[in-house]
């Protein structure tokens, strides 16, 4: 091989494509653990932040904002009690308060120790909300509760049923005026559309027992 016959093939290995070292390859699709996926959690948090009407409940995380009082604001964990420890005031209960609310009793406790007080609260997390699947289900537990979230969406997360499971004999459970009451779900039925009415939205609490 002369000399221009062989620059001439380095330089086509050089440009070919493949072998151009500023070549770049096709971003990789998503995946479902990517950074940029929304969780149920992050969305519920998000619905929450936007909701003026959700009601604190135990085990939320919770930012409090005191304008210009950095060593009063922190987040703070909501407490299986309900309450949320904060300096001055020890203990206050958030539990079934808003986001609203909670600033209101915040901001008249301070009001001994700070002049006007300006006290924001936000939701940082949601961790009250949760029904559980319990029974011939593939994964059972809690889950945390979305907006609007049905009976057969909670399933639809559970990871498939057993060979065991009784499916036109599945039932929720709730407290209602301090009674256990059974909602029956016939998962047969509700997915050929025959009972939708039994495809009831879930409350915080509830138990799906698939038998």
């Amino acid at each position: 091989m002369n000399l221009a016959r062989y620059f001439g093939f380095a330089l086509w290995l050089a440009l070919a494509p493949g072998h151009s070292q500023g070549a770049q390859k096709p971003d990789a699709p998503p995946t479902a653990g990517g950074k940029n996926t929304p969780t149920a959690k992050t969305t519920a948090t998000a619905v929450a932040a936007t909701d003026p009407e959700y009601r604190i409940g135990p085990l939320d995380v919770l930012r409090i904002d005191v304008w210009k009082e950095t060593e009063i604001s922190r987040v703070a964990p909501v407490r299986p009690d309900g309450k949320i420890s904060l300096p001055l005031l020890n203990d206050v209960q958030a539990a079934g308060l808003t986001t609203t609310q909670l600033a209101g009793v915040i901001s008249a406790g301070l009001k001994d120790y700070i002049t006007n007080p300006q006290v924001t609260v936000s939701v940082s997390e949601i961790n009250s909300r949760r029904v559980y699947i319990t029974g011939e289900v593939t994964r059972a537990g809690a889950q945390l509760l979305l907006p609007n979230m049905t009976v057969l969406q909670a399933l639809s997360s559970a990871g498939g049923f057993t060979q065991f499971a009784r499916l036109k004999n599945i039932y929720v459970l709730r407290m209602e005026d301090g009674k256990s009451v059974r909602h029956l779900f016939n998962y047969k039925e509700v997915v050929a559309g025959k009972k939708p009415e039994q495809d009831i939205q879930l409350q915080p609490g509830d138990v799906i027992v698939v038998p």
